[in-house]
């Protein structure tokens, strides 16, 4: 993927996180709400920083092939397990 592509996808997420971030008030600053899941959907709240990671970008390609823009929950949905999404932001938190 180009990195002007990439850019454009981060810039999307960023977007779609300050419109959610503005109806939560349980978000704090320098974070974003993410619902993770394939079928039942769990709230994460995650750093902002995580959107510069490549392991987390890959899961925002994945979110934009399958919801594009237009998530379900109102704000960041992520479709991958809960378990493997506990495991990548484990080894975000670690390196």
């Amino acid at each position: 993927m180009g990195g002007f592509r990439l850019q454009s996808l981060v810039a999307n997420a960023k977007q779609l996180i300050k419109q959610n971030n503005k109806h939560r008030r349980d978000v704090p600053k320098g974070y974003l709400a993410v619902y993770v899941g394939e079928i039942q959907r769990k709230r994460f709240v995650v750093p902002l920083s995580y959107l510069d990671q490549p392991l987390f970008q890959d899961l925002l390609r994945r979110s934009e092939e399958e919801f594009g823009f237009n998530h379900p929950m109102g704000g960041l949905t992520i479709p991958c397990c809960e378990e493997a999404f506990v495991c990548l932001t484990t080894q975000l938190q670690v390196s």
